[in-house]
């Protein structure tokens, strides 16, 4: 401040100075007299000079006790989120069912609410991390049972509501208010043995990982999915009991993995998937008792590998079209199931004949394929 009046005041004085000059006043003690008038002008206009530098002054007080009320009042709105977060954590840990899941609507509300991008991903990262948590299976209905049944069924519906509301947050477009898109979701090793809605979920940005889940029961949808900028994993997936859609689901961009995943039971289906520009990778996924389906769904561009993907049983359509030479079943092994590519179009994705050529069943092929001879 003492340097901007300063200068303000040097600014004056030049500006007397300049006027003076350039009305031809430079010699004004020995070659003429200044008017009056014209001298209290001048005096008027360099102090209006002062007057502004003022008010500039005046406007980076204004300005920087501005920033000082708003810095107040965002550690106002930490300390009550951090407050109130607190209380919804001790919620969750709740032996009480029902307190529980007061704890999973609050730290919602909490992320939905939360002042800056940060202390929302703590909201979201808290209740997937009770998503992780060990469980007791369920007992079974045995009346002996019964109490542990009940338990096993009262967490179940704790861990359900997170999965729903994970689901409708990421429906919501980017940039409106419960909008959790950009944010990381970490769902590692969780165990989904009910249904799960992601339909119409986009992952735009950050890191979505299934690494390790387990869809054992129930129906999961991914149908209509956008996976456009998120790195998302679901390596080392077991599907062994689910009903799993990938109805529609559209592969645009950066990294998805299904490497290592196991397909044991159940019903995956990828029909209608578009993969067109991400690099997704089924590579050393094993096919051994699900029914999975491909059927209409196109690779079109970006990278696709089934290198060393194992076909051991169950049934596997790949009614897709291949319209690129994105797409790699290098290294891979048919030794079981019902593996059939007798409605692809396109040309044969590389490796594929090599790999039909040594099999020890019969794949069915599309139309004009023909395995390469030795």
């Amino acid at each position: 401040m003492t340097v901007t009046f300063a200068a303000a005041v040097l600014a004056a004085g030049g500006v007397f100075y300049g006027l003076v000059y350039l009305l031809g006043f430079q010699e004004i003690g020995n070659t003429r007299k200044l008017d009056a008038k014209t001298l209290f002008d001048l005096v008027k206009l360099s102090f209006g000079v002062v007057a502004g530098a003022g008010a500039l002054v005046a406007l980076v007080v204004a300005y920087r006790r501005q920033r000082v009320d708003e810095a107040g009042a965002h550690r106002e709105a930490t300390r009550l989120h951090t407050e109130r977060f607190t209380q919804a954590v001790e919620q969750l840990g709740s032996n009480s069912p029902a307190v529980q899941l007061g704890g999973v609507h609050a730290l919602a509300g909490l992320a939905d609410d939360a002042p800056n991008q940060a202390l929302r991903q703590t909201c979201i990262d808290v209740l997937c991390a009770y998503l992780q948590l060990p469980f007791t299976p369920d007992p079974g209905e045995d009346p002996a049972h019964q109490e542990a049944h009940h338990r096993y069924l009262a967490s179940r519906k704790v861990r359900h509501t997170i999965l729903r509301l994970i689901g409708d947050h990421y429906r919501r477009p980017q940039g409106t208010y419960g909008s959790w898109q950009g944010c990381d979701l970490d769902l590692t090793d969780v165990t989904v043995d009910g249904s799960m809605d992601f339909r119409g979920a986009t992952f735009s940005s950050g890191t979505v990982s299934f690494a390790g889940a387990r869809f054992s029961d129930g129906t999961v949808s991914f149908a209509g999915a956008q996976f456009s900028g998120a790195e998302v994993s679901f390596r080392d997936v077991t599907f062994s009991g689910s009903q799993v859609f990938f109805t529609g689901t559209r592969f645009t961009g950066r990294k998805v993995s299904f490497g290592d995943a196991r397909f044991f039971g159940g019903t995956v289906s990828f029909a209608g998937t578009r993969f067109s520009g991400a690099e997704v990778s089924f590579r050393a996924a094993r096919f051994s008792g699900s029914r999975v389906s491909f059927g209409s769904a196109r690779f079109t561009d970006g990278q696709v590998s089934f290198r060393g993907v194992t076909f051991s049983g169950g049934s596997v359509d790949f009614g897709a079209v291949f319209s690129g030479n994105g797409v790699s079943f290098r290294g891979s092994t048919f030794l079981g199931g019902q593996v059939s590519f007798a409605s692809a179009t396109g040309p044969a994705p590389p490796g594929l004949l090599e790999a039909v050529g040594t099999a020890s069943v019969t794949v069915a092929l599309s139309s004009g394929w023909m395995p390469e001879s030795e």
